[in-house]
């Protein structure tokens, strides 16, 4: 089933926050963040060196993220919904690797896993 960019739902690849954690630690160089949360949501707190691009605006901001298609980029949101949408247009825009944080932010938190909180977008 093709579905549109923007449904937020719908079965995409995963990676669990503990995962994501260990890959931040281990070889995370070659990883791309994107927390695709209101502004808000993400100056209270983000995972470190996550950019944030909420998704309503990525459709027009995708293209001057200057995001490299070769390497992974994982899509945050809150709960795993937002970064639905956000997987399913890079997919279309010729990412090969993306995923969605499992669960989100929530989920992070849950796992007790370390948040920044920079304001930077």
């Amino acid at each position: 089933m093709n579905l549109p960019w923007w449904f937020p739902f719908g079965r995409v690849e995963e990676i669990s926050p503990r995962e994501l954690r260990d890959r931040l630690t281990n070889d995370g160089a070659d990883l791309q963040l994107l927390d695709v949360r209101s502004t808000g949501e993400f100056g209270e707190g983000h995972i470190a060196k996550a950019r944030n691009v909420p998704v309503t605006a990525l459709p027009h901001e995708l293209a001057n993220l200057g995001l490299d298609p070769s390497k992974p980029v994982i899509a945050i949101c809150l709960s795993g919904h937002r970064s639905v949408p956000a997987y399913r247009l890079l997919k279309r825009a010729g990412y090969s690797q993306v995923y969605s944080l499992a669960g989100g932010m929530l989920a992070w938190w849950a796992a007790r896993l370390p948040t920044a909180k920079d304001g930077k977008r």
